[in-house]
């Protein structure tokens, strides 16, 4: 994001890591009710992240998905630089991306597309009200999404934050691609129509 400067994207993760373990938790049980209510239907493809550095988890969530529904994780594709999405569960093979980050052991052939997924939750550095959201600075969600940009197609776009990581405003950047909703351990906050 434009006004995200390296200072102030250090200064919201630190804001995340500084939540205690009992509160992290109770966040994550209500940001997977909201999930739930986000993601209902059948036969449905949704993707989580795996959380680093203070991130919300997401295991309540995925623990709690109706048993049709397949989870998944990111894969950085780096040969269009655009993430794809792994089925995973708990205790399947996982590897290690560039950035330390794990990802599921399969081969590009067995991941989805972004199209085939229904929704993306994803993880966030800063939010404000209007559903922008401020990353790590990758631009690996923003690459993938980048079709939405005049057509707010499927699938749904949901950051994923505590409430201490809201800011005033974000000044979007042309390739910046706003979230759909942003779940918070209190609110779901949805994208203003105009």
């Amino acid at each position: 994001m434009g006004s995200a400067n390296l200072s102030s994207r250090l200064e919201l993760r630190e804001r995340r890591r500084a939540i205690p373990p009992q509160a992290r938790m109770a966040a994550a049980e209500a940001v997977a009710d909201s999930l739930l209510l986000l993601a209902a239907g059948p036969d449905l493809h949704v993707a989580g992240y795996w959380a680093m550095d203070g991130e919300l988890p997401l295991h309540v969530w995925q623990l709690k998905l109706r048993p049709n529904t397949v989870y998944c994780l990111p894969v950085l594709y780096e040969k269009s630089m655009q993430l794809k999405f792994a089925p995973w569960r708990s205790g399947d093979p996982l590897t290690t991306n560039r950035f330390g980050i794990p990802e599921p052991d399969l081969s590009p052939s067995s991941m989805f597309d972004v199209h085939q997924m229904s929704l993306i939750a994803m993880p966030l550095t800063g939010f404000d009200a209007r559903c922008h959201r401020i990353g790590m600075g990758g631009g690996w969600y923003d690459r993938t999404l980048a079709f939405r940009q005049h057509n707010p197609a499927p699938p749904l776009a949901v950051g994923i934050g505590f409430d201490v990581q809201e800011v005033p405003a974000i000044e979007l950047q042309p390739w910046d691609i706003p979230c759909d909703a942003i779940v918070t351990e209190t609110r779901t906050l949805l994208r203003p129509s105009t």
